[in-house]
């Protein structure tokens, strides 16, 4: 019997820190359940959400698509989990109008990585970031648990600007794997750490509790290495002649969207877009992830997936604004994975309103849309490897320069 209850205590605790460990940093703990997870939802049914978070998206010019010339920049929009039934929510709930789908070319995305056949976040952001496929729970790591190297120092000892953006933590897996190197995405504090000697020019993401409570003495050494440190996003446009800029967003700004954490992700894109394009005459590289896509579907929740879409397709929509004035921008938007295994049943065009079943609490194998806009962006129609996306804009950026 004493056996069994120590065993049984062993067990709750290894379980507990995992738990802990996946959930990681403050704004993670926002509801979000184990990623990994692909136990079917028990007695699931559809969760309906009217929704009155409309915008009116851009609607591109199209001068520039397809065509063979130069590419001097390269927007990547990562929506975490967004597959297309993320994004068709989105757009029935917008009034049947999402900048992502007025676009042409498309194609779609293995996710599958090194070590699963249902990827995490950071094996799928490495492969965008560093082109290699690698082991769930890596962060810009080869299987053998080498660095590998990401698009900033690629990029930036050539003259390119580069800069990422998030709804999550800077320390979460998507946008840590632009500037880190490490063999466990739970490690906070190593991964800040890495920040202040990364070949990044910008940052914005959250948050202030999390640097508080893994990495207080980082800050000033991100000031150290040159970044101007901000906690207002709408204070990037006023630094523009900075020659670093980091943005640690205040813990509100990146609650979820339907809570009210206002145009944080619109925002920060139009200025970040503004401050790289002026810092560098050799192009810049973006990428801005809509976090929160990924946690309102493992939630389960129709509200928190739609809204988080919605306001992903308004940065998505300042990017091709920006690209259309400039001629010379590629923009992508595409998902690192799908989550919850969503579909929609039914739903109600006048009343902008969504039915939708989820049929897992984690992510799924599918192959997740991709979609490009500007010159080349033929170049990434059909079917694809992730690891070939970041080759593609590599190559694309390093023939512009």
């Amino acid at each position: 019997m004493k056996k069994t209850l120590l065993l049984f205590a062993a067990l709750l605790m290894s379980f507990s820190l995992a738990w802990a460990q996946e959930k990681g940093t403050p704004a993670a703990e926002n509801k979000k359940a184990d990623e990994n997870s692909t136990e079917k939802v028990a007695d699931k049914v559809p969760d309906t959400y009217a929704n009155d978070f409309t915008y009116t998206p851009y609607t591109p010019t199209f001068k520039s698509d397809g065509s063979n010339g130069k590419v001097k920049n390269v927007i990547l929009l990562i929506g975490d989990g967004m597959g297309m039934a993320q994004a068709v929510s989105g757009y029935y709930a917008n009034g049947n109008d999402l900048a992502i789908l007025k676009l042409k070319r498309l194609g779609f995305v293995r996710t599958y990585s090194a070590s699963h056949f249902t990827t995490d976040s950071a094996a799928s952001g490495t492969t965008y970031a560093c082109g290699v496929k690698t082991t769930n729970g890596f962060v810009g790591m080869t299987p053998d648990e080498k660095p590998a190297a990401n698009i900033p120092e690629k990029l930036s000892p050539k003259g390119i600007a580069t800069g990422v953006i998030s709804t999550d933590n800077i320390s979460g897996a998507t946008p840590s794997v632009f500037y880190a190197h490490v063999a466990k995405r739970g490690a906070t504090a190593d991964i800040l750490s890495q920040l202040p000697l990364s070949k990044l020019d910008l940052f914005a993401a959250g948050c202030e509790s999390l640097w508080e409570k893994y990495a207080p003495e980082q800050v000033a050494e991100l000031k150290k290495a040159g970044f101007t440190v901000l906690n207002d996003y709408n204070q990037i446009q006023d630094n523009l002649s900075a020659a670093r800029i980091g943005v640690i967003a205040k813990d509100a700004d990146v609650q979820p969207v339907m809570n009210g954490r206002g145009d944080f992700l619109p925002a920060t894109v139009r200025q970040a877009i503004e401050f790289l394009n002026g810092k560098s005459k050799k192009g810049f590289f973006l990428m801005a992830e809509g976090a929160q896509i990924d946690w309102g579907c493992h939630n389960n929740d129709v509200k928190y997936t739609v809204t988080e879409v919605i306001d992903f397709d308004k940065a998505v929509s300042e990017a091709l604004k920006f690209a259309d004035q400039d001629g010379q921008t590629l923009v992508i938007i595409t998902a690192d994975h799908e989550t919850g295994g969503m579909t929609i049943p039914n739903g109600d065009y006048d009343q902008n309103k969504v039915r939708a079943l989820y049929t897992v609490g984690g992510h799924t194998g599918v192959m997740v849309p991709l979609y490009a806009y500007g010159p080349h962006s033929q170049d990434f129609q059909g079917v694809q490897e992730n690891t070939d996306v970041h080759k593609k804009i590599v190559e694309l950026l390093e023939k512009g320069k």
